[in-house]
């Protein structure tokens, strides 16, 4: 079942209202047009969502808010050179990945992999089937030939030693969160 525009909107760009908002306070000089071109950024948005739901909202939000901010100065038809130069230094991806961040996720990521290596067989065949092959405990229980209960058994028990050996590492080990949209990244890979 698809999410609603309205639910989509509120969980992927209204989070970043208040870093859209300094930016702006930052970038234009008229504080008074500040709240209509969040304004306008936001139904252009939802424009653009109603046809298709874009991949990276944040960096459309903040691309749009930067175009509203040309076509705004490009309509007052005086635009002070240092706004000019302004609106061009924020020429810059919004998600972009830096190398060092590259770096840690990929260090995170074989991390996580050697964690999984470790788990029992059984343990690590239940954890695939749930969180990469995205199988209901139900049919894992079927395809295994053991109870319901017993999967959530063995997918307690990954986690736990999971958390357990990336605790172990002396690093800080990667949220419940990370490691499962990491694992959603091997799926994809499959």
């Amino acid at each position: 079942m698809a999410d609603s525009l309205d639910d989509w909107f509120v969980r992927e760009v209204l989070p970043h209202e208040a870093a859209l908002l300094r930016y702006l306070a930052r970038a234009w000089p008229n504080r008074a047009d500040i709240q209509d071109i969040r304004h306008d950024a936001y139904v252009r948005i939802l424009e653009a969502a109603h046809r298709l739901r874009p991949t990276a909202p944040k960096s459309l939000l903040f691309t749009t808010a930067r175009n509203l901010m040309i076509d705004r100065a490009r309509r007052n038809r005086i635009v002070p050179i240092d706004l000019r130069e302004e609106l061009d230094s924020l020429n810059v991806l919004i998600d972009e990945v830096t190398p060092e961040r590259r770096t840690s996720i990929r260090q995170q990521l074989i991390r996580v992999t050697e964690a999984i290596n470790r788990l029992p067989e059984r343990c690590r065949e239940v954890l695939w089937l749930r969180r990469v092959e995205e199988r209901s405990q139900k049919e894992i229980a079927a395809k295994l030939g053991i109870t319901e209960g017993t999967v959530e058994k063995h997918l307690a028990r990954a986690t736990q030693l999971l958390a357990d050996y990336l605790s172990a590492s002396g690093e800080p080990r990667p949220s419940e969160e990370w490691v499962g949209r990491n694992l959603d990244g091997i799926r994809d890979e499959h």
